[in-house]
């Protein structure tokens, strides 16, 4: 057990591959949410179905290596994001080509307003921090047992705020307020229940890893500033 990831353990191979994942999942989630889909007559975003998983990479990495890691894959997970909202805003304003006729469908499709860019942004750095904020307390207040209840614990802070801060920011004024509260309720607990349902899944992936990649990291003496990225 240790505080912090010892040097050669830095960019394994198996942390750069969970950190891929975390990365896919962040920007498909957010292409694919542009759709509604209805499962069992709840109507929500099509990117619940990928968007949990990053959650549980973010709890990967957190119980793994620890809440300092998971804040430089969290704000790296952020500007790939911005990075790819700015291509595809550029492939956007580009004059298309004068046999090309698939600018609406680009624009309805791929096009993205400022108040929901601003939603997606906020709620994605307010629930990722506070999933391993919760996580890496839990695990240090429970000496590394009941990893179940961390995950799911943390899920459910995280994925609330998450929830929260996009339905606000984005519909706020837009819907009423009974059918935004039942917006944010539905997703809070659609996206938890999907990681629930996944924890023997986030065992194994994090038994395979501790052994693996010999680490255990407890964050004792972290300093939990979301903004310390270069500590």
């Amino acid at each position: 057990m240790s505080d912090q990831p010892t040097n050669n353990a830095k960019y394994t191979p198996w942390f750069v591959c969970i950190v891929a994942l975390f990365t896919t999942c962040l920007i498909t989630s957010n292409i694919t949410a542009v759709k509604l889909i209805s499962i069992f007559g709840l109507i929500v975003p099509a990117g619940i179905i990928i968007f949990p998983l990053s959650y549980i990479f973010g709890d990967v990495l957190t119980e793994v290596y620890g809440y300092r890691r998971a804040r430089s894959v969290i704000w790296l997970g952020f500007f790939c994001n911005l990075m790819t909202v700015i291509a595809i805003w550029l492939g956007q304003i580009l004059p298309a080509a004068s046999f090309w006729d698939g600018q609406p469908a680009y624009e309805r499709i791929l096009g993205y307003t400022p108040r929901l860019l601003a939603a997606s942004f906020a709620a994605y750095l307010a629930g990722e921090f506070a999933n391993s904020f919760v996580l890496a307390k839990m695990k240090v207040a429970t000496k590394g047992r009941f990893l179940w209840a961390r995950t799911i614990g943390s899920t459910l802070v995280g994925q609330g705020l998450d929830s929260f801060v996009f339905m606000l920011i984005a519909f706020i004024g837009v819907i009423p307020p009974n059918a935004l509260a039942n917006a944010i309720i539905t997703q809070w607990l659609v996206k938890s229940a999907y990681e629930a349902i996944l924890t023997p899944l986030t065992y194994r992936i994090v038994t395979f890893l501790k052994r693996h990649e010999g680490i255990d990291v407890y964050d004792h003496t972290t300093r939990f500033n979301p903004f310390l990225i270069m500590e």
